[in-house]
């Protein structure tokens, strides 16, 4: 168990309104951080300021109020290209999340790369969001879509995707951390087997921005997309970085306000450069203030340390929850911790254990979480995923232990008749 004296997010936790007792009683043990992470109050306040002392539409309002707002807009986008060490501010789309952005790059820059007899190439553990578009891209384009097998889900070794890429191959789209099993890929080494072979990489940051330290440019990565609201900031803002000079090639990928110079009815469109083309419409400008917000909180931890308390929990939970008689913990968290672990209990639908857990107090993830091609893979049924943040603690995996440990008595019935074990 930590010694609560020297757990060094102890202030940390203290920042989250959420996570504090209330008179409905403690909060729950929240263990579902990759879904979405808590929010603290820097973050919550700088979306109350702007609301409260700069609302205001962005771009093109000739008077002082909209011109703070366009400024605190665009001071956001500098924050991020910080954050993810990019070149350039016009490297930085603000979008709705990962998937928003990832649909983005399939109907923009990779749709006019596939064409018949083509191939897109993805890890055979992505989550739907970086798997989808690619597949529905592909569907359209009569090319094929193939698979680095993740059987084991182990990372992905740069020799197994050299092995399926072709002439033909288009585009290479890897998540950086696995949502499910918390798998940290080795980027850098994929991108570079893939540029050797001219092949552009989009990268699917969004479980990987909150625990490890994200640098664009040393990866190499052509994209990166993430979340705002996995990485300690509001829901409904993402990010997608792209390198400049691809960036500027790209076509709108939704047309309308903000995304032209001018309009007449008797000639061509002329579109702005990017960022702005690609950000049609009014932007979520207090979640992008709430997103620099919540990066420059974290940037402002000892990030090291933060990676260590990932291991920490990490390690502590395997050991902790072998001990429980029928759990089963899937593949090998430990190697590089993430911040997930998966668990099962063999002839229990994963959604009962995490409805019983929920009975004692503890929020966890039960199911496929959007990856149920991998789940297929591992030839499980499902998971129920503990996956952390910072301001989780040992206690609070105790708790999970101490629930589980009643689970076996026989005593839960299931609440979900419909669903079969496969």
């Amino acid at each position: 168990m930590t010694d609560t004296a020297a757990y060094p997010f102890t202030p940390v936790r203290a920042e989250f309104p959420f996570l504090a007792t209330s008179g409905y009683g403690p909060p729950p043990a929240y263990l579902d951080n990759a879904a979405t992470t808590q929010k603290p109050q820097p973050v919550l306040d700088a979306v109350l300021d702007f609301y409260t002392t700069a609302n205001s539409n962005i771009g093109r309002g000739f008077y002082d109020l909209s011109r703070r707002a366009t400024a605190r807009y665009e001071e956001a986008r500098e924050v991020v290209r910080r954050f993810v060490n990019a070149a350039h501010p016009d490297e930085i789309v603000f979008t709705r999340g990962t998937t928003d952005a990832t649909n983005l790059l399939a109907e923009t820059f990779a749709r006019r790369l596939v064409g018949p007899g083509d191939n897109l190439v993805v890890s055979g553990m992505e989550h739907n969001s970086n798997l989808l578009p690619w597949r529905r891209l592909c569907e359209r384009r009569g090319a094929d879509l193939r698979i680095v097998s993740a059987t084991a889900g182990t990372p992905v070794r740069p020799e197994d995707l050299a092995a399926v890429l072709s002439r033909r191959t288009r585009l290479v789209a890897v998540t950086h951390v696995a949502n499910v099993l918390g798998t940290v890929n080795p980027v850098r080494d994929l991108v570079r087997v893939a540029h050797e072979r001219g092949v552009p990489v989009v990268v699917d940051g969004a479980q990987a921005v909150a625990h490890l330290p994200v640098d664009v440019r040393g990866i190499g990565a052509d994209f990166y997309c993430f979340s705002g609201h996995k990485v300690y900031g509001p829901m409904g803002v993402g990010v997608l970085y792209g390198r400049r000079d691809l960036l500027a090639d790209l076509p709108p990928y939704q047309v309308g306000g903000g995304t032209v110079k001018g309009v007449s009815h008797d000639s061509p469109v002329a579109y702005v450069p990017v960022p702005a083309r690609l950000e049609a419409g009014t932007p979520d400008i207090a979640a992008a203030v709430g997103l620099a917000a919540a990066l420059s909180w974290l940037d402002g931890l000892d990030r090291r340390a933060v990676r260590a308390h990932d291991a920490d929990l990490v390690r502590y939970t395997v050991t902790t929850l072998t001990g429980v008689d029928g759990v089963r913990v899937v593949g090998d968290p430990t190697a590089d911790p993430a911040g997930i672990v998966s668990i099962v209990v063999p002839g229990l639908h994963p959604y009962d254990v995490g409805g019983h857990l929920d009975q004692h107090g503890v929020a966890v993830r039960s199911g496929v979480h959007c990856a149920s091609t991998f789940l297929d893979e591992l030839g499980l049924l499902g998971t129920v995923r503990l996956s952390f943040a910072v301001y989780n603690t040992t206690e609070e995996i105790d708790r999970v232990a101490a629930a589980l440990r009643t689970l076996r008595a026989g005593e839960w019935t299931t609440r979900f008749p419909d669903v079969r074990f496969r």
